[in-house]
């Protein structure tokens, strides 16, 4: 990237986090504050983003060389800080992920899935938090554009959010099915 884009980017996010305040002169303390609380909510977006990215460039066959390059880091050093998964659970656990999966066959898996006790409880970049339950459940994805609480009918609610989609799950009542050999 060039410098253009990167400082009109950052003059954008810092007039996001500016808001409403046309003169720095007048900020109370709790001005700044709420400032230094919006930056910090900021930073840790972009370091979200900057993590799905990287999931989305290796899930496309981007090398860890190249990944290095174009942050200005070592092959070794972004492997470090990209490459780890320290939320994947332990066996047995009651949590699992499902993926990777896509917008194009992520419903046929979270088909499969609900019907053996799984449920969504998170979405991350081409993958699902799922939670083993005692009973099946059916997933529906649905484009955010309506406040959720339209969609929390006929038993739905809502399973994750991930910006357009809204992942909704119903609780069936039925026992699973046990896992395909």
């Amino acid at each position: 990237m060039t410098g253009g884009p990167v400082t009109d980017l950052q003059e954008q996010i810092g007039a996001l986090i500016l808001g409403d305040y046309d003169d720095a002169g007048t900020l109370t303390a709790a001005d700044h504050l709420a400032l230094v609380a919006r930056a910090g909510a900021a930073e840790q977006a972009s370091q979200q983003l900057q993590h799905r990215a990287v999931a989305a460039a290796r899930s496309a066959g981007v090398s860890w060389a190249a990944l290095g390059r174009e942050l200005g880091m070592t092959r070794q050093a972004v492997q470090q800080r990209f490459g780890a998964r320290p939320d994947e659970q332990a066996p047995g656990s009651r949590e699992r992920w499902l993926g990777p999966v896509t917008a194009f066959d992520e419903l046929p898996e979270l088909e499969l899935a609900g019907r053996l006790g799984w449920r969504t409880i998170g979405v991350d970049m081409l993958r699902h938090r799922m939670l083993q339950t005692d009973t099946q459940w059916e997933h529906r994805r649905v484009l955010w554009t309506r406040p959720s609480s339209h969609y929390e009918t006929d038993g739905w609610e809502v399973g994750s959010r991930s910006f357009p989609w809204l992942y909704l799950v119903r609780d069936l009542h039925r026992a699973p099915e046990t896992s395909p050999k």
